[in-house]
């Protein structure tokens, strides 16, 4: 005859299912997949997508604002300030807590500025109504062409969204001119999950941030027709927890 074995097992992981098989407990695994979604537009999440899910952790990160573009006369100076970085937000939630069907969005950079026009600004992203984190403004293009010392003021961060922690984004750097020939554009501000573009104090276009959700660096013109620069895109991060 064979032995009798007895397994005893932790009844706060495990538990025995109505078939007798004994299996873990739904939302003791923790982690298991990460669901991403890049691109700016609107997404769908689906809970029946992930049957043995207990919660999810969603972070979302807003768009960063766009620079301005600058076009001074010829030997003037008008330089950009940076764009604004978009806020952010996370939470954890239970899936019990979803409808059937949440909407995601993610919300673009904003649009580079030509001509002498402003930067855009980013836009918000959200994960249903759970999550939301607002994007970032853009780069003003309010310093006219001229030679004489100005300094220009950044556009300030957004607010902080909504979340079970939220916080906004950072502001735009200001610029200054020093003369005609001299003169140092804004840097795009900071974001949760990205950096903004640098400030630049040769000639040329807007710069670009890195990452998600950074503000456009301001573009500078010494008599050349400069554009700004597209603020990063926004992402959700979404970790499904078994």
């Amino acid at each position: 005859m064979s032995p009798i074995v007895a397994v005893c097992v932790c009844s706060d992981y495990f538990e025995v299912d109505e078939g007798g098989e004994l299996c873990l407990k739904p939302g003791t695994m923790g982690p298991r997949l990460m669901v991403t979604y890049k691109e700016p537009g609107t997404f769908q999440f689906r809970k029946t997508d992930y049957p043995w899910a207990a919660r999810v952790y969603v972070r979302v990160q807003g768009g960063g604002g766009g620079s301005a573009g600058a076009n001074a006369a010829a030997n003037q100076c008008t330089v950009r300030p940076g764009g604004a970085g978009g806020g952010y937000a996370e939470s954890l939630l239970n899936l019990s807590a979803l409808g059937a069907v949440e909407t995601v969005v993610v919300g673009p950079g904003g649009t580079a500025g030509t001509g002498n026009n402003p930067g855009g600004a980013g836009g918000t992203s959200s994960f249903g109504g759970f999550v939301v984190a607002q994007g970032g403004d853009g780069g003003t293009a309010a310093q006219g062409s001229g030679t004489a010392p100005d300094a220009v003021q950044g556009p300030a961060g957004p607010f902080a969204g909504s979340g079970q922690w939220a916080s906004g984004g950072g502001a735009g750097g200001g610029g200054i001119r020093l003369s005609g020939t001299n003169g140092l554009s804004g840097a795009g501000g900071e974001s949760h999950l990205g950096h903004g573009g640098l400030a630049r104090a040769s000639e040329g276009p807007g710069t670009a941030p890195r990452g998600y959700g950074g503000g456009a660096g301001g573009a500078l013109s010494y008599g050349a027709a400069e554009n700004g620069m597209e603020g990063g895109n926004g992402i959700v991060i979404v970790w499904v927890l078994g």
